[in-house]
């Protein structure tokens, strides 16, 4: 795909990887972005800048991402690219189990890593169909490809992610609608710092910490080729063929990293 003449939709589009994408899709010669995210005077300023138009959505709620997109398509026509961005997360933290997240937690994040998807895509496919084609941009990260130490919750919502993406290409390829999959380990935005976070993406960080501009030129690689999974750590491939090749090996080494990692405060959870 290319960008010139597009109508695209960035949720969680104030900060980070969001506001990256959405500068470097104006740059490319978008014919409109709409930035949309729960933190409405950000997604101003990035809209601001870049002569969009800023929305303000929660994308844990169904309403607010079909108010998005039927607000981004009347002010510009028709989306072109859905670029569903938003995350979140929590991590195990205090005592560092794999159940330690709240139910509270746990439904959150099922809101906005894994429905926030769904309901992008259901509001905008069955017009992209009807016109003969468009593309859905998923943002999901690695942990949905292998798995985030410190951070249950937060992996199998990844997970789940995929899998849905994965359903999209399968059920809809042959409509004309291209999908993709945005999978980096640690990027320098707001959700790689906190007390909450820390530790959970020191994991993530092993392989180095990108810029989110260093991920947006990745997205526009792979939009060009169309590819299902960009991945902005290369490492990350070879990470999926290990483990699928012995997935015993794979999970013996991850629990030796997870003790290398953080001896004190995870080696006995």
């Amino acid at each position: 795909m290319e960008l010139e003449g597009k109508v695209v939709l960035v949720t969680g589009g104030a900060s980070g990887i969001g506001r990256a994408m959405a500068e470097r899709f104006h740059r490319e010669g978008a014919r409109g972005v709409a930035v949309a995210d729960v933190d409405l005077a950000g997604a101003e300023a990035v809209a601001a800048a870049i002569d969009g138009l800023a929305l303000h959505a929660d994308v844990s709620r169904e309403r607010d991402v079909r108010r998005a997109v039927r607000a981004t398509e009347r002010h510009f026509g028709p989306i072109d690219l859905l670029c569903s961005n938003a995350g979140i997360a929590f991590s195990d933290a205090p005592d560092w189990m794999a159940t330690s997240q709240t139910n509270a937690q746990w439904e959150k994040l099922w809101k906005v890593n894994v429905m926030a998807h769904v309901w992008g895509a259901r509001a905008v496919l069955p017009g992209m169909i009807r016109r003969g084609g468009g593309y859905l941009l998923h943002t999901v990260s690695a942990a949905g490809l292998l798995s985030q130490i410190g951070d249950a919750a937060y992996s199998t919502t990844k997970h789940a992610a995929l899998g849905f993406a994965e359903a999209l290409a399968i059920t809809h390829g042959d409509q004309g609608i291209r999908v993709s999959v945005l999978c980096p380990q640690a990027v320098d935005t707001p959700m790689l710092s906190g007390d909450d976070h820390r530790a959970a993406t020191r994991a993530a960080s092993a392989d180095g910490v990108l810029s989110p501009e260093a991920v947006a030129q990745e997205v526009i690689e792979g939009l060009a080729e169309e590819t299902f999974l960009i991945l902005p750590h290369p490492q990350v491939r070879d990470y999926m063929r290990r483990k699928i090749s012995d997935y015993d090996r794979w999970l013996r080494g991850m629990r030796r990293f997870r003790r290398s990692l953080f001896p004190d405060q995870l080696a006995g959870a």
